[in-house]
């Protein structure tokens, strides 16, 4: 049974610990279908859902695809084992180096004007029949360009 005063903020804290709907109802101890029931019938269900989703998308796997773009370091104990069998831990910096690929993921997500796969050109048949042949040859050649540089990427 539905409880508006308890179910929402659980369902916030739960979502923000990054669970899945499917994981979110087994907490919740009912079906999944109950739990799309609820999210139509209830709106503060609802929106304490996408608050608590919102909030794991947002800063936790945002700032994680950012540091491995651009690299980052974070400190780290090696332990070893010493004379006379005695551990001994000593302090160091774990070096990561940026990822390329998260990196175009990165720009592409923002900055897809810049970065997408595929780049629209707006060509007219009429704006062609207009331009006289050096010209046309000229777009003709960048076009074909462009075509090369996309079949490139892939």
């Amino acid at each position: 049974m539905y409880n508006p005063h308890h179910h929402p903020q659980k369902v916030e804290a739960l979502a923000k610990c990054g669970l899945t709907d499917k994981e979110i109802s087994i907490a919740l101890d009912i079906t999944e279908q109950d739990l799309n029931l609820w999210k139509h019938e209830h709106s503060e269900f609802l929106e304490s859902l996408k608050k608590g989703k919102a909030y794991y998308d947002d800063d936790d796997v945002v700032k994680a695809l950012r540091h491995r773009a651009i690299g980052y370091e974070h400190p780290e104990d090696k332990i070893f084992l010493g004379p006379g069998g005695d551990p001994v831990i000593v302090p160091t910096i774990r070096h990561y180096p940026p990822d390329t690929a998260a990196a175009f993921i990165w720009l592409k997500n923002r900055q897809p004007e810049k970065w997408r796969d595929r780049r629209e050109v707006d060509l007219h048949v009429d704006d062609l029949r207009q331009k006289p042949d050096k010209e046309l040859k000229s777009e003709l050649e960048e076009l074909e360009a462009l075509e090369a540089e996309g079949h490139n990427d892939t």
